[in-house]
């Protein structure tokens, strides 16, 4: 028995599928059901099954389930200790909606490394909504920032930044009849924001097209294939050249709070709990309100986010 078969166990456990756990761990699915089927003939049962109505934990896999989580967590502290007893950068593993991590985590790291001079190794992935709590709580990462987590009373969730949500389209050729909504990966998220706003919408899966970043979705509703959800501080440099305009729909604009996922403060890291303080500094909510023109379409690239995978 390993961490690693442990950690594809406890994934799919709380994820619901083999397909979920390989994403978030960002291995392929045979990887993750290898895993788990090791461990299941180690210990001679089933553990999770699949039913109409999804994923099952036997009673064995219910009980294995918390001690599980546990040995994944402290698997992950103690990896990190013996880290920083050899001198090695602390690690500061920050996952985000594709949004914000498009535009904002990159320049939050780097500001809060030269601020602080800490020795800090950075780095930064992209998940959706429902994996974020699993992700922090089995300390495969250390913070997020997205929507609200309230999922698991080991974890803190609290709102950091307060924007607005509109929608956009071309200031040259304006939408009309049932158009097409151009989202970036987000909009697959139905707890993220731009999937509520399209709930509340009811824009049906049809009239929707998922783009890889947020960049190329704009530029796609510039050039008149459609409308796009958008934080609107973010949008706010293609609103002043003419690029975009703000189409009016009964549900925007909606008031929005980006949050940051933590661990309760005796459980979180030194560095993920002085990455949390930096948040609440003004240099932070600068960056967050002016988060500059994000990543062009080519080059854009969500980052996988550190895992104890092996």
């Amino acid at each position: 028995m390993t961490l690693t078969q442990l950690s594809a166990f406890v994934l799919v456990a709380r994820l619901g599928s083999v397909k979920a756990a390989a994403r978030t761990l960002d291995v392929s699915e045979p990887a993750v059901s290898q895993a788990l089927s090791a461990l299941r003939q180690h210990l001679g049962d089933q553990l999770v099954t699949r039913g109409p109505a999804g994923m099952t934990l036997t009673a064995g896999g219910n009980r294995l389930l918390a001690i599980a989580s546990q040995m994944v967590a402290l698997g992950a502290e103690a990896e990190a200790t013996v880290r920083a007893a050899q001198g090695a950068p602390e690690p500061l593993r920050v996952v985000a909606s594709s949004t914000i991590a498009e535009f904002v985590v990159g320049p939050l790291i780097d500001a809060f490394v030269t601020r602080t001079a800490r020795n800090v190794d950075g780095s930064s992935g992209v998940a959706a909504t429902d994996e974020m709590a699993v992700l922090v709580a089995n300390r495969l990462c250390d913070l997020t920032l997205g929507p609200c987590v309230r999922t698991d009373p080991a974890l803190v969730s609290e709102p950091v930044f307060r924007t607005q949500m509109v929608v956009v389209g071309s200031a040259r050729k304006p939408p009309r009849g049932d158009v097409t909504w151009l989202v970036d990966p987000a909009g697959t998220d139905a707890e993220s924001d731009t999937g509520r706003l399209l709930r509340r919408l009811h824009v049906p899966e049809s009239r929707i097209r998922v783009f890889p970043n947020q960049t190329a979705a704009w530029t796609a509703a510039a050039d008149g294939a459609g409308v796009a959800p958008a934080f609107s501080h973010l949008v706010a440099p293609q609103l002043r050249r003419g690029e975009l305009a703000v189409v009016a729909t009964p549900a925007t604009p909606v008031k929005s709070a980006w949050h940051v996922t933590t661990l309760t403060p005796d459980r979180r890291s030194a560095t993920a709990g002085a990455f949390r303080r930096f948040l609440g500094t003004p240099e932070a909510m600068h960056l967050m309100q002016a988060a500059g023109t994000g990543s062009p379409p080519s080059r854009f690239r969500p980052p996988v986010y550190v895992t104890i995978w092996s």
